[in-house]
């Protein structure tokens, strides 16, 4: 026995060393947002002034062999018996579903900006609006799904209790008053929740799911068509592949860096294509959005446009922030609008108090506003 004891003390002593040169076990690299260490580089003037051995502590710290299989051993024991989320912001709920806390704090009403800034807000996108369309562009404000208004009988119960109106229900209460061009999926998800034939919303996930992202698409296509009165490529499918959740349908469960999943319920995924375009509109887009706009993007919604730019939270500009990293504010507005047909501008019930990023501003300045 005391031989086994010290070979295993020496074994947990020189493991992460050994597994770091001879990669004996592959340990899978973390998920979400992890910055990968870098090592420092020698100098003599680091050497010398002791800096060097600072950064190099601090980056073997970081980089030792066997490390994510470390903290996925820490944050599975933190999960399976303290019922302790080890990532930022998240929140276990009833049955070990995932929120991510501004979520709840969304519904709540916790992060309510006021009546009168969104009440200016709203008069602006009407004032936007009116301005795109005596120029023959159309502007849609999308309001996509959002967990907390989902499934809120899964809070814990000491984040329960609704405190006050929600940003959600003032904007979508004003789009309907002003009368916007605007879809408002928070409500149409809620109205099909136990109808649906497959889940809207994931367990694990803090997007919509990806059956309920292609019908938030189509409808998006469709209510555009009706707009400008066209006929554009629709987004189709002929099947769909019900598995375990995968994609962004487990990505709080994937960013919990944990040894086993959390047990869930299947998902469904259609095997998206695009119409043939041949005799069809194909008009060219903006989108703003937060990330709810990544999964459509991603699979294909922009192929049912010409010219598209994805304008992630109003900052880089998608594709070609891929090469160049081309951020929204080098962009000439003028020439942007003159390009472009339709502007969708995208959030959920969590990034409302920043809805538009700024965007919605430079619009209002750009046509005259006051």
């Amino acid at each position: 026995m005391k031989y086994l004891l010290v070979a295993g003390v020496f074994l947990l002593m020189t493991g992460p060393f050994i597994n770091n040169k001879l990669k004996v076990i592959d340990a899978t690299p973390l998920r979400g947002a992890v910055n990968e260490p870098v090592g420092p580089e020698f100098s003599t003037h680091g050497w010398f002034s002791g800096e060097y051995q600072v950064q190099k502590e601090t980056y073997l710290n970081e980089a030792f062999g066997l490390r994510s299989v470390f903290v996925r051993l820490n944050n599975q024991i933190a999960f399976s018996f303290f019922s302790k989320a080890k990532a930022n912001g998240v929140i276990i709920g009833k049955d070990n579903y995932l929120f991510e806390e501004n979520y709840i704090k969304a519904y709540n009403g916790t992060d309510f900006i006021g009546v009168d800034s969104t009440v200016r807000r709203m008069k602006r996108i009407k004032f936007v609006q009116n301005a795109l369309a005596d120029r023959g562009k159309t502007l849609l404000i999308v309001f996509a799904a959002g967990k907390g208004s989902f499934y809120p009988e899964y809070f814990p119960d000491d984040l329960k209790q609704r405190k006050g109106i929600s940003n959600y229900q003032l904007h979508s209460h004003l789009a309907e008053y002003l009368n916007l061009n605007y879809i408002d999926f928070n409500s149409y998800f809620l109205e099909n929740k136990h109808s649906s034939q497959y889940p809207l919303y994931p367990k694990c996930g803090i997007h919509w799911s990806y059956y309920g992202s292609c019908l938030a698409a189509d409808s998006m296509i469709s209510f555009i068509e009706r707009k400008r009165n066209i006929d554009m490529p629709d987004l189709r499918w002929d099947s769909i592949e019900v598995c375990q959740p995968k994609f962004e349908d487990y990505d709080i469960g994937d960013g919990m860096n944990m040894l086993f999943r959390i047990g869930s319920f299947d998902m469904a995924y259609p095997k998206l294509y695009t119409e043939d375009t041949t005799g069809k509109s194909r008009p060219s887009l903006i989108v703003v959005s937060d990330s709810y706009y990544w999964e459509m993007f991603n699979y294909g919604f922009p192929r049912s446009f010409g010219n598209n730019q994805f304008w992630y939270y109003n900052k880089g500009v998608y594709p070609e922030y891929y090469t160049n990293q081309l951020e929204a504010s080098q962009l000439d507005l003028a020439q942007s609008v003159a390009d472009h047909d339709v502007f969708i501008i995208m959030a959920t019930e969590a990034t409302l108090p920043d809805f538009g990023w700024g965007f919605i501003e430079r619009l209002y300045v750009f046509f005259g506003g006051k």
